[in-house]
């Protein structure tokens, strides 16, 4: 899901750019087998994380993940090594494996009625598409995000698909559903959004909507809330929901399942 805040000069963005795309050139995220030490990436995983802080972080992860630690701005520092760790190896796509799982055995329940109106909503960033590429260079959660640096990622369209969101995607699509993708990006990010997606392998979307003018300032539970019950005023039965964020999936009209996806990085609320 996005954030909001960035800044970054031309020169910034090229080394942003080069680093991006020399270690993170595909449209899907590789994520790194167990055993695998090819990537310098991956030798960052074998610096030593204290056993305190292991537990602790893994600790910390799970009651962000549980939406227990109210918001947050920052990952605190000791778990800096954890995160990375988390989001570059094999768990991470394993817990999203099982998110996806789960979304489809429940998408298979539902009867669609084939009259075009059946929907299943997804959010973007961290859900459907990646940004670990430039968190990579961001200290994985540990720094003040700052909006304009994130748009200068954004508008690069470089962001890999989630492989695990990419499949369930895929095979909505198969079972009738008509998907549209809700995110917390603005209007005028439109071209690169629909850029990115196409790159990353996405297509044949119901709708994508944005952040208007109108949103400026709205909570995301209260904008996405809103944007899902003009779905709803349409004739569309939201049967799924997929977000990293509860902010994603809570408020007003809810789907009939939601379902969220790791995401220790960020909190939006």
């Amino acid at each position: 899901m996005k954030r909001s805040s960035w800044g970054f000069g031309q020169i910034v963005l090229l080394s942003l750019h080069v680093s991006l795309t020399t270690a993170f050139s595909d449209s899907i995220l590789q994520i790194l087998p167990e055993n695998s030490g090819s990537s310098p990436h991956h030798r960052h995983r074998h610096r030593k994380i204290p056993r305190d802080d292991n537990l602790y972080c893994d600790s910390w992860r799970f009651v962000v993940e549980a939406n227990d630690v109210g918001p947050w701005a920052r990952i605190p520092s000791r778990c800096v090594a954890f995160v990375q760790d988390y989001v570059t190896n094999d768990r991470y796509r394993a817990d999203s494996e099982a998110v996806a799982d789960a979304s489809l055995e429940f998408a298979k329940t539902v009867k669609v009625s084939g009259n075009g109106k059946d929907a299943w909503v997804f959010d973007i960033d961290e859900t459907l598409l990646s940004n670990v590429p430039y968190y990579a260079v961001h200290g994985f959660g540990s720094e003040t995000f700052d909006e304009n640096s994130f748009d200068e990622w954004v508008d690069l369209a470089e962001a890999p698909a989630l492989p695990a969101s990419l499949r369930l995607y895929k095979e909505l699509e198969q079972l009738g559903f008509k998907i549209s993708l809700l995110t917390g990006r603005t209007e005028f990010q439109r071209s690169a959004t629909s850029k990115n997606l196409d790159y990353a392998g996405y297509s044949n979307w119901e709708r994508l909507i944005l952040r208007g003018p109108s949103d400026h300032g709205k909570p995301a539970t209260v904008y996405k809330s809103e944007r899902r019950k003009e779905l709803e005023d349409e004739g569309y039965v939201i049967h799924g929901s997929s977000g990293d964020q509860w902010s994603d999936l809570n408020g007003f009209a809810v789907a009939e399942r939601s379902f969220k996806l790791p995401n220790p990085l960020y909190y939006i609320a």
